[in-house]
């Protein structure tokens, strides 16, 4: 699919649609529970790093060889400018994925790879049907060398960041999924 024709398309709302490097499109539900985790880490950020803190979510950062990634939660240092209208990958302090039932290969392999090589500080894999956090942190080549789980309902995890400040996420306040009704 060429840029042209992906611009004048039309994707179905309630989509995420990802460009793979390797030219394939993947669209996805986002689902209740990956928005509302979204939303959560969000708030998290304003209440730790303040309203103005250079977070984005879903917006592009450029990356080398055009393995432009647009993920759930990015914290750039807050001196980070913009190139165009783009971030690059060398200002981000933190990324985050939350996990997608049709995403969760990508968000703990691939992503964990591909940050890790790319210098990213620290990459998060948020998964709310495992109801877990994942947090990797010195970046290698080949992903990251420490992992560390953390189960929802255990406080809260303070990610002390590169520029010195700190990110709490409040574990005890990342949405559980609900259960399905048969109700119809």
């Amino acid at each position: 699919m060429s840029v042209d024709a992906i611009m004048h398309t039309e994707f179905p709302k309630g989509y995420t649609v990802l460009f793979g490097a390797d030219g394939k499109v993947i669209m996805t539900p986002q689902s209740f529970e990956h928005s509302s985790t979204i939303k959560s880490m969000l708030y998290d950020t304003v209440v730790s790093l303040g309203r103005h803190a250079k977070t984005a979510s879903d917006v592009y950062i450029d990356f080398p060889a055009d393995e432009n990634s647009a993920p759930d939660l990015a914290i750039l240092r807050e001196d980070a400018r913009r190139e165009g209208k783009r971030y690059g990958f060398e200002d981000v302090l933190l990324i985050s994925e939350v996990v997608s039932t049709s995403s969760a290969r990508k968000d703990y392999d691939d992503c964990t790879r591909k940050y890790g090589r790319y210098g990213i500080p620290i990459y998060l894999v948020v998964d709310p049907y495992a109801q877990e956090v994942v947090l990797h942190t010195q970046p290698t080549d080949a992903g990251y060398i420490a992992a560390h789980t953390h189960k929802y309902g255990t406080g809260k995890l303070l990610i002390p960041l590169a520029d010195g400040r700190t990110f709490t996420l409040d574990l005890d306040e990342l949405p559980r999924p609900e259960a399905e009704s048969n109700a119809g």
